[in-house]
């Protein structure tokens, strides 16, 4: 109990920083990714996991040596990667004559694993393959996502909110024209889902608007979906659910039982004699004097003598 009870403060200040990046925090930072190499890969996965993470970087951590390792039967090696690293995303190769070519992507929470599926390599062809330019590191994608399963089967529904965690990047609050420099469509069909990578070139069209051609960047990856590891439903509303700061606060709002929302709106008293009416004669002001003079028949002006 002492040995849990205990808390290690930090002793410097490269270390109390360190703690403090790791703390929570309303905005969460970049997610970032480890790509491990499991103790049997082959050509096929390490180049595979070398070119996603060139197109990751610089939010990605490559691990170089082979780690022996099931995700889908123990995963206390990749939850230890993941809090040693601090990444939130992790993808694991491996190859072997059951499963060849075998890719596993997945998600933390907490630093324990929220979900992965399994993707198998079907046909590959990599970045130096495509013999076109490419695009500088740290570039935010463009993800387009094609077929029907990614909206009505729920392990292609997960797939997309996984690949979408994956290569989003960071969130920027404007976008220039120029910027939009790469896209990675994902389309599902038949059973497989097609990764294509492409380069955007803006040409001249003689108006404002450019042309827009694109050209393929690489890699490109024929997968098919093997096996699944989902959080439940109630953990997946958990890892989704935000602070309340970042909540915006609503007041003096209620609901009736149809769902109609009604607003108060809360106002100062309106003061009557300060009101903006329309000018005319006969509503302007007269001094007290004339008005005492009119009602007893006076008037203002002398007569005549005859």
């Amino acid at each position: 109990m002492e040995a849990l009870d205990r808390v290690v403060k930090p002793k410097t200040k490269r270390a109390k920083r360190f703690l403090e990046k790791r703390e929570p925090k309303l905005t969460e930072n970049t997610k970032n990714a480890i790509l491990i190499k499991g103790g049997n890969a082959n050509l096929t996965v390490t180049e595979t996991l070398k070119d996603i993470y060139a197109l990751k970087k610089p939010f990605a951590v490559l691990y170089k040596k082979k780690n022996i390792t099931r995700p889908f039967e123990d995963q206390t090696s990749l939850e230890f990667f993941s809090k040693k690293s601090d990444c939130s995303l992790f993808l694991f190769g491996s190859h072997n004559k059951k499963r060849p070519n075998n890719l596993i992507i997945g998600r933390m929470f907490d630093y324990h694993v929220l979900d992965m599926i399994e993707l198998g390599v079907e046909k590959f062809v990599s970045l130096k393959d495509i013999k076109n330019s490419k695009c500088p590191e740290g570039t935010k994608p463009m993800l387009i996502f094609a077929g029907d399963a990614f909206d009505l089967n729920e392990e292609y529904r997960r797939l997309k909110s996984l690949l979408i965690d994956f290569f989003r990047g960071p969130t920027v609050p404007t976008i220039r024209l120029a910027g939009l420099e790469y896209v990675l469509h994902f389309t599902a069909m038949d059973g497989k889902i097609y990764m294509r990578s492409y380069k955007v070139l803006l040409k001249k069209s003689g108006c404002k608007i450019p042309r827009i051609e694109l050209e393929e960047m690489g890699p490109s990856l024929d997968l098919v979906m093997r096996r699944t590891h989902l959080a439940s439903e109630d953990l997946y509303k958990l890892s989704l659910k935000q602070p309340k700061a970042l909540k915006p606060k609503k007041k003096n709002i209620s609901h009736d039982v149809f769902g109609t929302s009604y607003g108060r709106i809360h106002m100062q008293k309106q003061d009557l004699s300060k009101l903006q009416t329309r000018k005319m004669k006969g509503l302007k002001k007269r001094p007290a004097a004339k008005m005492t003079e009119e009602e007893e028949g006076i008037s203002p002006k002398k007569s005549k003598s005859v």
